[in-house]
């Protein structure tokens, strides 16, 4: 009976929304207003003294976030909100939307499209209840979870806020508060940000599931938690956007700044946080979507998807049953942007193959350097879906992470012709090398170096969580999928173990070759690594557990 009786409660609460909404939010606008210019006047508030002198509409009363000194704030504490501060984007649909889509599934993803036009007509609370409801009725909370750790922390790292990040880094102790759920942003804010504390909505549970329901306390209201939280103390700084709410919320603290709309914008790029400052390098992502999904992006996508998989279909025909030229015409004029540098290399030992090892961006990187060489090649790999290994235009051979037995395998193998082999054992979508393993450089001394790059706009074909024998699927899928093939010149024997090098010694050296001719960065991460951060496994797979479903 709790879940008939809340949804009653929900809908008795959306009837007087509809009804009185608009009266109560003129009333609290005037009341706001009265509010502010009277913190305005109090001495202990810092406020730009003309604002004091003349008062002006409330935005005008808190000086922009660029006023702000980063000198001498280390025993400060500062507090702000992570939607429309700290996060250039105005709205948060488009975090919501990667909820539903990643955590929930394709059809919960349409159904929060299809409600943006009526979130216009909403305000804020009742917006965000709607956006909540949709997003995790009936979501479990480890898919959540999974979402919050893997997913979202790209997309909150590419819309940080300059301005914002810097002053809220400079801070001693920071406190975030927030009206979204507090699910979706704290492991960002305490992990990447190094934030203290964050307050946020609180969702109901059930069972492991999301009910879609806040907690009874409701939506946060930020000025009466601050209020909550600090009691009489009023924190040094806040950070706030331009609502009332925000403006009610950084009035409690004895400086307060602004981020304007106009500066979340960022025209001239100076608010973008480029990559080389973020507070913490971002090597690690899953999820399928490679774009903000904004309503207008989310409906672009849902549009081109049945043309896509018809597209994606076709060009894996193209690859797998006709040959190399003519497939490579087809592919290119089917949208594919394919780039090939360098020359063939020519073998100077008849008796065994090439070895090419390549960098891992898709598990298709064997099968477009073979198409680039115009030549079958063999390809081995530690994880194969079997979907993969059958609709594969090329040998592939599975390894067993056995040293030995997959030494044996690969020195067979290259005893019947050219093997391609990918040392960092997984792919990593960033623009950075994973450690190579040392084992293929005990096996051969012809060794050419090959960089792997591939670029994607709309779809990644790559999942640490997600089905695997999508991935092909899905990278062709992407209206205009890129692939960069650089071949290397072939290695000389000094710089082999035949020339007296360790394996470890071959194996760094073309992991840094490799990073220079793509403008990546090396790293000692490995395979564990990765899916320990978004899958919490080591990403193996046993044998007696492989099923389809």
């Amino acid at each position: 009976m709790v879940f008939p009786m809340e949804l009653l409660k929900l809908a008795d609460w959306l009837l007087c929304q509809l009804l009185a909404g608009s009266c109560y939010r003129a009333a609290m606008r005037v009341k706001n207003y009265g509010f502010l210019i009277t913190n305005a006047k109090n001495p202990s508030f810092r406020s730009p003294p003309s604002s004091q002198a003349h008062p002006q509409p409330p935005q005008s009363l808190f000086p922009p976030v660029t006023k702000c000194s980063l000198q001498g704030r280390e025993s400060e504490t500062l507090v702000c909100d992570i939607h429309g501060t700290l996060l250039r984007p105005q709205s948060f649909f488009p975090y919501f939307m990667l909820v539903a889509f990643e955590g929930g599934s394709i059809f919960r993803a349409l159904l929060l499209l299809l409600s943006s036009p009526f979130l216009w007509v909403l305000d804020h609370d009742l917006k965000l209840r709607t956006m909540i409801f949709i997003s995790f009725c009936g979501l479990r909370v480890r898919d959540m979870e999974s979402v919050s750790r893997a997913v979202l922390p790209k997309f909150y790292l590419e819309g940080l806020h300059a301005h914002a990040y810097e002053v809220l880094a400079s801070a001693g102790r920071k406190v975030v508060f927030t009206s979204v759920p507090r699910v979706m942003v704290e492991g960002f804010l305490r992990e990447y940000l190094s934030v203290d504390d964050v307050v946020g909505t609180e969702l109901q549970t059930t069972g492991g599931y999301f009910t879609g329901l806040v907690s009874g306390s409701g939506v946060l209201v930020k000025h009466r938690a601050l209020k909550a939280y600090f009691g009489e103390k009023r924190p040094e700084i806040g950070l706030g956007g331009p609502s009332f709410h925000d403006h009610l919320f950084i009035s409690l603290c004895k400086e307060a700044y602004l981020v304007t709309k106009e500066e979340a914008k960022g025209s001239a790029g100076s608010v973008v946080l480029p990559r080389t400052k973020y507070p913490k390098p971002l090597v690690f992502h899953d999820g399928r979507l490679a774009f903000l999904p904004t309503p207008l992006a989310t409906l672009s996508m849902f549009l081109w998807l049945p043309l896509g998989i018809v597209l994606a279909i076709f060009r894996l025909f193209v690859g797998i049953y006709l040959p190399y030229k003519l497939a490579i015409f087809l592919a290119t004029l089917s949208g594919v942007k394919f780039k090939i540098s360098g020359s063939k290399p020519t073998k100077s030992d008849r008796r065994k193959g090439v070895l090419y090892v390549c960098t891992h961006r898709t598990l298709l990187d064997p099968v477009f350097l073979s198409t680039s060489l115009g030549q079958p090649l063999t390809a081995v790999t530690y994880s194969l879906s079997k979907m993969s290994e059958i609709i594969a235009p090329i040998k592939t051979v599975r390894l067993t992470r056995d040293r030995g037995k997959d030494g044996e395998t690969m020195q067979k193998l290259l005893s019947e012709g050219d093997l391609v082999v990918c040392p960092e054992g997984t792919t990593c979508r960033e623009p950075y090398l994973l450690r190579f393993s040392s084992l293929f450089a005990e096996l051969a001394d012809e060794i050419v170096p090959v960089a792997m790059d591939a670029h994607v706009s709309m779809f990644y074909g790559t999942t640490a969580s997600g089905l695997k024998c999508l991935d092909p699927i899905f990278f062709l899928m992407n209206p205009r999928p890129c692939y960069h093939v650089q071949l290397l010149e072939k290695l000389p024997r000094e710089l082999t173990c035949a020339g007296g090098l360790s394996s470890h010694d071959v194996a760094n050296n073309i992991q840094k070759q490799l990073a220079d001719a793509l403008g990546f960065e090396c790293t000692s991460l490995t395979r564990r690594d990765k899916y320990m951060m978004l899958a919490g496994n080591e990403g193996i797979v046993k044998e007696k557990k492989k099923k389809l479903f």
